[in-house]
């Protein structure tokens, strides 16, 4: 015979109907990679639903530059996604030479695209670092992070600055490179970066645990990322081959011999591995710029 109180009568089981568990998510949290807050209902460890409340990274930059020159307007742009701040200078200057029917000398365009796709390694390597590292894989990110502090001093040797650069100008960039900082840069891409990158992806690209824990998560079907208006490795990742850099080619893209990597199954596996894809056609793209750059 059970001694003590029911189920019915005991204060402490609480309610005999089983509910999902509602938490916010930021708007500041140290896991999230940019300020958001999201309401998430969670069933165990699933997340269910998510009520994303955005804007809160909102800085009123076209608000600002109204009261600037076309040339003090360009720091704006680095700090609009301080991962890629190179490429954000690059669609500024690119709408500004459109403008005015400026011709941008051609060794200026070659150094353009190598500068823009060593950003987008850099971008690339805090995106799949951050990652691996939110699914309990720790040695990767470490490893990638590396990497990304050399693409980081490639560019303070360029400019001066790690991060914000304001490198770009309308017309060109702000002035040349020393030959021998090209000379580094095509020894990195030969040695330590396939080397390093290579082994930091070999640890988690055919993990069991790591694809458990990204295979069939937040799968998006192709109809939705066009219907929602997806892009970059999004887009990519859902199975569509957009890529302005073929599609709408500028600078001198439109010489460079390079793939376009896309998903199948458009869930965070696809969306990662087309990451760890680009990265390689980045660094293809930087060795033909330094092969035929006059």
């Amino acid at each position: 015979m059970a001694h003590g109180l029911t189920i019915e009568e005991s204060p402490t089981t609480g309610d005999d109907e089983i509910t999902n568990y509602t938490i916010n998510f930021g708007p500041q949290h140290p896991a999230a990679h940019g300020v958001l807050r999201m309401v998430m209902e969670l069933d165990g460890e699933i997340v269910e639903r998510v009520d994303p409340h955005v804007g809160l990274l909102h800085r009123g930059t076209e608000k600002l530059i109204e009261h600037k020159t076309y040339l003090q307007a360009l720091p704006y742009f680095d700090r609009l996604d301080y991962c890629s701040p190179l490429c954000q200078e690059h669609s500024y200057v690119l709408a500004i030479e459109k403008l005015l029917n400026l011709e941008v000398p051609i060794r200026a365009q070659y150094l353009r695209v190598l500068f823009a796709e060593l950003t987008r390694m850099s971008n690339h390597f805090l995106n799949i670092g951050a990652h691996v590292m939110d699914v309990g894989a720790m040695t990767p990110n470490l490893w990638v992070f590396e990497l990304r502090e050399d693409t980081l001093n490639f560019f303070e040797r360029a400019s001066g600055a790690r991060m914000h650069a304001a490198w770009f100008r309308p017309g060109g960039v702000h002035q040349d490179v020393p030959e021998k900082l090209l000379v580094d840069i095509g020894a990195w891409l030969d040695s330590r970066f396939p080397e390093l990158f290579g082994d930091a992806m070999s640890l988690v690209m055919d993990n069991r645990i790591f694809k458990q824990r990204n295979v069939d998560i937040a799968v998006v079907s192709r109809e939705d990322a066009i219907k929602w208006g997806f892009s970059g490795p999004m887009i990519r990742a859902a199975g569509v081959p957009w890529d302005l850099r073929k599609s709408q080619p500028y600078d001198v893209y439109d010489r460079m011999e390079f793939d376009v990597p896309v998903g199948t199954n458009s869930d965070c596996y696809d969306r990662f591995m087309v990451r760890v894809k680009e990265v390689y056609e980045s660094a293809r793209i930087i060795k033909q710029c330094l092969a035929e750059m006059p």
